[in-house]
């Protein structure tokens, strides 16, 4: 199963990058997302997001809720189990489109929920 990480950056200060590597190093398979190329994770940042990607498991959020909408049906496209929102991208407008399709929204830290177990 997947992790599509949207708002990947190459910036290693940014907790996008922090928590591509930390999922990598919990043995995710991870999927960059972002509008910025470069490599996170060893891996290359699609700026070009896919259509499809199988079996996703969970989208983690790094993009702010006022960012979002015009990313709603391509995440709900995705049909992943889960989306963490993680602090500051908070959005209850996106997580109720997520219920009526069957999506789990979590308000949580990606990082702090792989330290603990969590995830």
């Amino acid at each position: 199963m997947k992790t599509v990480v949207i708002g990947a950056s190459p910036n290693p200060s940014r907790y996008s990058f922090i928590a591509s590597n930390m999922l990598q190093e919990y043995d995710h398979e991870v999927i960059p997302l972002g509008i910025r190329e470069g490599k996170v994770a060893g891996l290359q940042i699609l700026t070009d997001w896919p259509e499809n990607i199988d079996e996703v498991d969970t989208v983690t959020m790094y993009v702010g809720a006022k960012r979002q909408p015009e990313l709603y049906a391509y995440i709900l496209n995705l049909k992943p189990r889960r989306i963490i929102f993680n602090p500051g991208t908070e959005n209850t407008e996106l997580s109720a489109l997520a219920a009526l399709k069957g999506v789990e929204s979590v308000d949580a830290c990606t990082l702090v929920m792989l330290r603990t177990q969590q995830y």
